[in-house]
């Protein structure tokens, strides 16, 4: 059972929110935390669903809403699919949404009923790229879990108008990194993973890629088209068990 509502909180001059849940019973002293990163569609109905599934699991878990600042849902300003995925991935560029991560880390921190000293960040394609980013960038992160995050996003996604590789930085994460990955991704091509996993590996974090032959992009979403319950099934119980063996 848990308890689930939107809170806010300060991310510099601005107000965001987040969608919390917490866990309802618990006799070991305050839960570990996680934060999550959401895809590039926002906090959907899905993303707060997986948000309570994770406090029934006795994890504190509040997903950070990247749009705050523009109504909570990505721009609505698009002609086409790829139009409206690279509007989406700019509004929550890293350079905004790695603080209003570290700021929800921070309200959670303020909290006196959650252990923000066992934190995970937990990430879903916009927000998988984002786990890889922060844990490359803070020690406050006992480990990451991102699930389809782009390794390398494309140009017109990236504030730069360069590619913005995750790759590039993977050797450089802090903590220990369980990433996921759909063997039929038609958005990430395998290469890309190949090269994530050889870059993770290098770190000196405990790290794990999982390829799921079959899997689409987005398999774990049991809301949508590519929804793979054998894939989503082995990953839940994969990102469990790592946040237990870390947190």
């Amino acid at each position: 059972m848990n308890e689930a509502a939107w809170t806010t909180f300060p991310a510099g001059s601005d107000e965001i929110r987040g969608y919390l849940a917490l866990p309802t019973h618990r006799s070991d002293g305050p839960p570990p935390v996680i934060v999550m990163a959401h895809e590039n569609l926002g906090v959907t109905a899905h993303r707060q669903r997986v948000t309570e599934l994770f406090a029934d699991e006795g994890f504190a878990c509040l997903t950070v809403d990247l749009y705050s600042r523009i109504g909570g849902r990505p721009p609505q300003d698009y002609t086409t699919p790829e139009e409206r995925r690279a509007k989406a991935f700019l509004a929550a560029r890293d350079e905004q949404a790695l603080p209003d991560l570290e700021a929800g880390l921070d309200h959670l921190a303020g909290r006196g009923d959650v252990d923000a000293a066992r934190a995970a960040v937990v990430g879903f394609c916009l927000g998988g790229g984002l786990a890889i980013a922060w844990a490359a960038r803070t020690d406050r992160l006992a480990c990451a879990v991102p699930l389809y995050g782009l390794p390398e996003l494309p140009p017109s996604y990236s504030p730069t108008g360069r590619v913005r590789s995750r790759i590039d930085i993977a050797g450089g994460v802090r903590c220990p990194v369980q990433a996921h990955f759909g063997g039929a991704d038609e958005v990430i091509p395998l290469d890309q993973v190949a090269r994530l996993s050889d870059a993770l590996g290098k770190s000196g974090q405990e790290t794990e890629v999982h390829v799921y032959d079959g899997a689409g992009h987005a398999y774990h979403d049991d809301t949508h088209p590519n929804h793979h319950p054998e894939a989503a099934r082995l990953t839940w119980e994969r990102t469990l068990a790592f946040l237990r063996k870390h947190l």
